[in-house]
């Protein structure tokens, strides 16, 4: 049941993906047909948003029982007494869950038409309301208090304050203008704050615009995974490369019950702001933020002792978590993929400075985990490979809690190497939409599946340094 159309990719992109999920080794195990047709599921998934949103509560501050009552009376206080339940997860004990009701196809339609940019409009299929930046253009007499229908520009082709818009536009639901077209284009300076306040978007998701902002982080269920994989302890020194905004390490403080080291970094300064905001309202003090390139943070030699930041020594980390820069391409829902193939290889070289600088900064018996967001293998099976040929220290590990599949076939990886690894794989389960009566059908475990599988695409790899000899 696909109710957008297919994510479109640029046609050397297209070709290359082709390459990718085609290959002698997933056709040779699992045939042509399956293979193309799980193929063509995974692009159907990556334009739909993911069955549920997921919320990790920050057990440094508030118990989840506690939080999940606070979040199950916002929640009906925002969908007006529908009953959607928020979910406890049984092996990412600091998630919850809340399904996602749609799409719903019986929305009417109105003539008033807001146009959006395509990050805005993804922003407002996940639950968002339209903020006035993402707005590009509204029919011609739009008056503040107006019902309007909101429209995502997935191609980017509408020109802003245009009055009409006759290109590709993907109706994302209805809302109410909080400004005049006149206030939205016409003023001196650029404008904030909610420009329409979405009142049935065709996917039902709650917003979280300062909701329980000490208590609650939204954040994809694979992307807390990986701070459990890693499992830092108290005490530890842990490093976070490419850290911003602060999920993973605002997370791995907390699992260590903020008693330790979390050294953040990112080069670019905004972000780093960013995370140390972040780090402040959840009130994590172990947290220690740097701008710097983490393929430079390898010193090679030894610096004065009050110097805290980057560059490090090497074997100066417990643990690190490479959440490296990729492609993106399993971020959901993405209807227009718009990276150029030049632009998508050339994470790979990136991705390795970055792993030769982890190992090197690793102590021996510390543990390595490497993700991404993306699907392609270039960005992930191929590196597991490539790690264990250029580095004989580093082992692959088991993951705990593993609830993605295994890895994806083509790389040249063993069975058993592959079944160590965990891909989140959106087509690993039936594209199909959920209304409030099938979900009060539903067993809790059957939902639990189901957010373990229609989740955005990731992958997760977990190595341990041998001790040196």
């Amino acid at each position: 049941m696909s109710f957008f159309p297919k994510i479109s990719f640029q046609h050397e992109v297209e070709e290359y993906l082709t390459k990718v999920f085609k290959n002698d080794e997933l056709i040779t195990a699992f045939g042509t047909q399956e293979v193309e047709s799980k193929y063509q599921s995974l692009l159907s998934h990556l334009s739909h948003p993911p069955s549920f949103t997921t919320v990790r509560v920050n057990t440094h501050l508030a118990p989840v029982k506690h939080v999940k009552e606070l979040l199950f009376e916002e929640i009906q206080k925002q969908f007006k007494g529908l009953c959607v339940p928020v979910l406890e997860h049984p092996k990412l004990q600091d998630i919850l869950l809340i399904p996602v009701i749609g799409p719903r196809r019986d929305l009417k339609k109105h003539a008033s038409e807001v146009i959006v940019g395509a990050h805005c409009g993804y922003a407002v299929l996940r639950g968002a309301h339209v903020y006035i930046p993402g707005i590009i253009s509204t029919s011609r007499f739009m008056k503040a208090g107006d019902l309007v229908s909101v429209y995502s520009d997935i191609e980017g082709k509408c020109k802003r304050g245009a009055k009409e818009f006759e290109g590709l536009k993907v109706f994302l639901g209805n809302g109410i203008s909080e400004l005049s077209r006149s206030e939205i284009f016409n003023s001196s300076g650029p404008l904030n704050g909610m420009g329409i306040r979405m009142i049935e978007p065709v996917y039902l998701s709650p917003s979280f615009d300062n909701v329980l902002p000490h208590c609650l982080f939204l954040q994809n269920l694979p992307s807390v995974a990986v701070s459990h994989i890693l499992n830092p302890q108290p005490g530890e020194r842990i490093l976070d490369m490419c850290a911003a905004p602060g999920g993973k390490t605002t997370h791995l403080a907390t699992l260590m019950h903020d008693q330790g080291e979390v050294i953040a970094m990112d080069k670019i300064a905004k972000k780093v702001k960013k995370i140390k905001e972040n780090a402040e309202l959840l009130q994590l003090n172990c947290i220690k933020a740097f701008c710097y390139d983490g393929t430079k943070a390898l010193s090679v030699e030894k610096r004065e002792n009050e110097q805290e930041g980057p560059p490090f020594l090497p074997e100066s980390f417990d643990r690190i978590l490479l959440d490296a820069p990729c492609s993106g391409m399993g971020q959901r829902p993405n209807m227009a993929y718009s990276l150029t193939l030049r632009e998508v290889t050339s994470y790979q070289p990136l991705q390795r400075k970055l792993f030769t600088v982890a190992v090197k900064l690793l102590k021996p018996g510390g543990v390595l985990v490497y993700s991404t967001c993306t699907i392609t293998l270039s960005e992930n099976e191929e590196q597991v490979a490539w790690a264990l040929k250029t580095f004989p220290c580093l082992q692959l590990q088991s993951q705990e809690p593993h609830i993605g599949g295994e890895g994806m076939r083509g790389a040249g990886l063993s069975v058993d190497q592959l079944k160590l690894l965990q891909r989140f794989d959106p087509a690993a389960v039936t594209l199909r939409g959920m209304d409030i009566n099938s979900l009060q059908d539903s067993r809790e475990d059957d939902l639990i599946s189901l957010a373990n599988k229609d989740c955005i695409g990731f992958f997760i790899a977990k190595f341990i340094k041998s001790n040196s000899k």
